[in-house]
C-alpha cells in the first residue's frame, strides 16, 4: 500500500502540519475502513493505536449509572486518542467509537510518541488540538446545563454536519438520546420540533440537514467557540 501524501489527505490536522512533521508520521500511517459503532479506544485500557479521520467521525462518551453521555466528537479536523498520551497517560476512562463510518489513517501510539519526542513543533501543534478538544468538552457541559433540548440538538447536528461531506446523517432516536444525555422521548420531541420548522428532515435511521443557517441561529452561543479556536490555533498556524 502506498504511503499517504500530505497533498491528498483529507484530515485537516495532517494537512496543517509542517512538511517536516508530516514526514515523521507518514511512514506509520495506515488507511483503515471503519464501521458504525466500531470501538476504537476502550475505557481504562492502554491506547495502542490512534486515528486521523479522513471520512466520518468518532464519538467520545463517558458512562455512569444513568448510561452513556457524549462529551466530544472528532472528525477529519483532528486525531482520536491522542489526548491521554500527550498529557502523560497511556489510557483514558472514556469510550471512543465510530459514530459515522468511513476511513481513518491509523498510527500506533509508539510511532506517534516517537515522532512527538523527536519534534517539539509537532508536540506543540498537537497540544493546540488538545486545547480545542478541551474547549469542545467544556462547551458541551455549558450547553447541556444552560439550554433546552432543541438548542442542544441544533448544536449537535451542526457539529456532525461540520464533519460530513453531505447533508445526511445516519441516526436513530435511541442513539441520539445517548449523545444528548436525555430520554429517548425527549430526543424524539426535539427532532419533531426541528422538523416542524423545516430545519431538518427526519426519516427512519437518518436525519437530513435542510437549513443550516436556521440551526446556527437556534444554537446561538452554544455553537462556534471551539470551532473559532480551531481556526485560530490550527488553520491560522
Amino acid at each position: 500500500m502506498s504511503q499517504p501524501q500530505q497533498s491528498t489527505v483529507r484530515n485537516r490536522l495532517l494537512k496543517a502540519l509542517s512538511p517536516a512533521d508530516f514526514a515523521l508520521l507518514q511512514p506509520h500511517l495506515e488507511l483503515v475502513a471503519t464501521e458504525l459503532r466500531q470501538p476504537l479506544i476502550k475505557p481504562n485500557e492502554p491506547v495502542k493505536q490512534l486515528y486521523f479521520p479522513e471520512v466520518g467521525f468518532a464519538s467520545i462518551t463517558t458512562q455512569g449509572s444513568g448510561g452513556k453521555v457524549e462529551i466530544g466528537i472528532v472528525g477529519r479536523e483532528g486525531l482520536v486518542g491522542a489526548i491521554p498520551l500527550l498529557l502523560g497517560s497511556d489510557r483514558t476512562p472514556h469510550d471512543h467509537f465510530i459514530q459515522s463510518p468511513g476511513e481513518m489513517l491509523a498510527i500506533s501510539s509508539q510511532a506517534l510518541c516517537g515522532a512527538v519526542n523527536e519534534s517539539a513543533s509537532l508536540h506543540k501543534f498537537l497540544l493546540r488540538f488538545t486545547q480545542v478538544q478541551y474547549l469542545q468538552t467544556a462547551q458541551t457541559a455549558f450547553v447541556n446545563a444552560s439550554y433546552q433540548i432543541e438548542v442542544r440538538l441544533a448544536r449537535w447536528l451542526l457539529m456532525c454536519h461540520d464533519r460530513l461531506d453531505g447533508d445526511e446523517l445516519r441516526l436513530t432516536h435511541e442513539f441520539l438520546s445517548m449523545m444528548l444525555g436525555t430520554q429517548r422521548t425527549s430526543a424524539t420531541l426535539a427532532v419533531q420540533a426541528l422538523e416542524g420548522h423545516r430545519f431538518i428532515k427526519a426519516q427512519r435511521g437518518r436525519v437530513t440537514i435542510l437549513n443550516r443557517e436556521a440551526l446556527e441561529n437556534l444554537a446561538d452561543d452554544g455553537y462556534g467557540l471551539p470551532e473559532a479556536e480551531y481556526a485560530r490555533l490550527i488553520d491560522g498556524a
